[in-house]
């Protein structure tokens, strides 16, 4: 669905008359998709430019233009890259289309996974001793409270390097009313269940992480760029970038 919402051709009937069930409660889908897009090449680029060159994008869906290790390469060419998603098709479609990346690979895991960076270890790509950035963009509105979202990052914090990195984007509930509903309903019936949070609940997940300014926001308001029309702006998307001091 999240790739329809792109414009990609990498999705199936079911997800696109899903979609466009919500859309007729929800007609700023689209567009709250890509801005949740350009928050993720935002702070890929800003985290290359200051020197990190290692990344594990959990959750990360099928690839689209921009992705994260185009556009780290684009500041640090000897970037890499681990994507891990606990889907098949989104997993044999990655690996045919990045089958010629030699700094960037593909696993099969869940983000629930207790032993999900002994995992990413494994596969001698990323080094843990020095700085890592950790994408959790659009992911943990699909984690339940009873599957504890804040632990899952306890344990991925617990084997961080300091210098590393959390990126948090997540859907809240600011919208409301009927466009919240029409979300969750079709999520439930259509894929996986997503639960969407209020942005302070968003914002104690950066625990034990400092955040970098302009600290947590809606993502449009987070670094952006020059040319960037906000006046529209939607309000679906919360997160933003911490640093790990110790």
């Amino acid at each position: 669905m999240y790739d329809y919402y792109l414009g990609g051709k990498d999705n199936f009937r079911v997800d696109r008359e899903a979609a466009r069930e919500i859309l007729r409660d929800v007609p700023e889908l689209f567009q709250t998709a890509r801005e949740n897009r350009s928050f993720l090449r935002r702070a890929v680029r800003d985290l290359a430019k200051s020197g990190i060159d290692q990344f594990v994008d959990i959750g990360a869906g099928l690839p689209t233009q921009g992705n994260v290790h185009e556009v780290a390469e684009r500041y640090v060419p000897c970037s890499r890259v681990v994507y891990v998603d606990n889907d098949p098709t989104v997993l044999s479609h990655a690996r045919a289309l990045l089958a010629r990346e030699r700094k960037t690979l593909v696993i099969k895991a869940d983000a629930r996974s207790p032993d999900l960076l002994d995992r990413v270890r494994q596969l001698r790509l990323i080094d843990f001793t020095r700085p890592v950035a950790v994408l959790l963009v659009a992911v943990l509105h699909f984690i339940s409270d009873d599957e504890d979202p804040a632990a899952i990052i306890g344990r991925l914090r617990s084997v961080l390097a300091p210098g590393s990195h959390v990126v948090i984007a997540h859907g809240t509930r600011s919208a409301g009313g009927v466009a919240v509903d029409a979300m969750t309903n079709t999520y439930r019936r259509a894929t996986a269940p997503v639960y969407l949070r209020y942005p302070e609940q968003i914002e104690d997940f950066f625990a034990g992480f400092t955040l970098i300014d302009p600290g947590a926001s809606y993502l449009p308001w987070w670094r952006p760029d020059p040319e960037s029309d906000l006046s529209d702006a939607t309000r679906w998307h919360f997160g933003g970038v911490a640093r790990l001091d110790s």
